[in-house]
């Protein structure tokens, strides 16, 4: 009897450490199984405080590949993030609506990270290096040199300006040189399309738009034609906000990551391509294959890519040259300007790597 007893009580503790036991192992499951690459999920999921994001983003590839596959594939969710995107049309509105504290992190092109340089914005994520820029001729207009004196569409304060005061450079003009009109990303297109001006200076979708629908237009040069013209797509923060909410920053990053390492396929995998661009689509409110044909306008990078290049020094090497040029090109003061050590926030992609 003592015998059946015995057995009775080791069976009851048994039991017991199973029920205890079983919430745990379920948890590390959820933790752990969108994990890719180098990233964690320790510090995210159901053990963190939920919180809200609020997201900036521009509609293009550019801006969306990542963070649509990160939050249509659950990566923010095992953050504990629920995220709220809004569209804008440009990188300095996004920035100014961080200053206002209407939006918590913002994706910026190229042109607006000059206000990374004077203090209005750090970076938190080098995310791809773009080549969605171009300069486009318009009635006939096919190189460089044909631009003195004509009328050239393009957004002050963007990439769109950055790349046109590069391009007019390396053939010896300067703005002085042409009748450079600075118009809204809508203008810009009804511009071309209209032919009221000779040439545009934009970037995808917008590019892409003009060069099939306008008449007689040329692809006259791109990012990737200037040594000199380094494209960074970031997402940034305020300095303020950025003080008081480290952790935020870190699982955002952590998710973010998360979703570059599965959509950084899709240059080279057709079906991973069209998923992200249903993702995309779904966030546009429009259809893939409208954005499809974006996947080659960057550089994707993985997680594991951008801790190589921080841990080499070429995430603040890509910052540096691209402060150089925009001193070289006037669209910003020579003195006065915070370094990249100062604005790129490394700390918080390393940690997101843990």
């Amino acid at each position: 009897m003592k015998k059946v007893t015995a057995l009775l009580l080791a069976l009851l503790m048994m039991l017991s450490l199973a029920a205890c036991g079983g919430n745990t192992t379920n948890n590390t499951g959820n933790n752990t199984s969108n994990n890719s690459g180098n990233t964690s999920g320790d510090e995210g999921g159901d053990t963190a405080e939920p919180i809200t994001l609020r997201l900036a983003y521009m509609s293009n590839w550019g801006a969306l590949w990542a963070v649509a596959t990160a939050d249509a594939k659950g990566y923010f969710a095992d953050e504990g993030i629920t995220v709220e995107m809004t569209p804008f049309e440009d990188g300095p509105t996004e920035i100014a609506a961080m200053e206002s504290g209407s939006i918590d992190i913002s994706y910026i092109g190229p042109g607006a990270h000059k206000l990374c340089s004077t203090g209005n914005a750090e970076v938190v994520l080098l995310q791809h290096l773009g080549d969605g820029d171009c300069i486009i001729g318009l009635k006939g207009i096919k190189t460089l040199e044909e631009l003195k004196g004509k009328t050239i569409g393009y957004s002050a304060g963007t990439s769109s300006e950055t790349i046109l005061t590069v391009a007019l450079e390396s053939v010896g003009l300067t703005m002085n040189d042409v009748n450079a009109m600075s118009m809204d990303s809508t203008a810009l297109t009804t511009a071309a399309l209209s032919n009221t001006v000779d040439a545009v200076a934009a970037w995808a979708p917008l590019s892409l738009t003009i060069l099939s629908e306008a008449e007689d237009a040329t692809d006259i040069c791109s990012n990737v034609d200037f040594a000199s013209l380094v494209s960074p797509g970031s997402w940034v923060v305020n300095p303020k906000w950025a003080a008081d909410n480290q952790d935020a920053m870190v699982r955002f990053v952590r998710a973010m990551y998360k979703g570059m390492d599965y959509a950084a396929a899709a240059t080279t995998d057709d079906a991973i391509a069209e998923e992200v661009a249903g993702y995309i689509a779904g966030v546009m409110s429009t259809d893939a294959e409208t954005v499809i044909g974006e996947r080659y306008t960057g550089t994707w990078m993985t997680s594991g890519e951008v801790i190589d290049m921080l841990n080499s020094g070429e995430v603040l090497r890509i910052y540096g040259d691209q402060q150089a040029t925009f001193i070289a090109n006037g669209t910003l003061e020579a003195e006065g300007n915070l370094t990249p050590e100062e604005f790129v926030l490394t700390d918080v992609m390393l940690e997101a790597s843990k």
